[in-house]
């Protein structure tokens, strides 16, 4: 069985970045760093599609994670009461208002 071969990511930033330059064509940087060239056109797709990530302001994820969390645990606490409500008025009781 043969193991499948890995590369670092640094070494697939340097061969997608020179398929990008246009220099030499993709056969001969196949060769020169001995991939397929199906695997240089993944790797030019992957850091193409990850350049904008480069320029996100982390802070602004932060703050969307955030939001969605405040979002879901309003929508939570909005699902819980009316189910007190409900069950309050099935049982023909009521809770004390905090």
């Amino acid at each position: 069985m043969i193991a499948k071969k890995t590369y670092c990511p640094q070494f697939k930033a340097k061969a997608a970045l020179d398929l990008i330059k246009e220099e030499k064509s993709v056969g001969e940087l196949a060769a020169q760093y001995e991939v397929h060239y199906t695997l240089l056109h993944k790797w030019r797709r992957e850091l193409l599609e990850g350049i904008p990530r480069i320029f996100e302001d982390p802070r602004k994820k932060g703050r969307d994670d955030r939001d969605a969390l405040i979002r879901e645990l309003y929508s939570q606490v909005g699902r819980l009461t009316m189910q007190l409500e409900w069950l309050e008025k099935k049982c023909g009781r009521t809770a004390p208002k905090i």
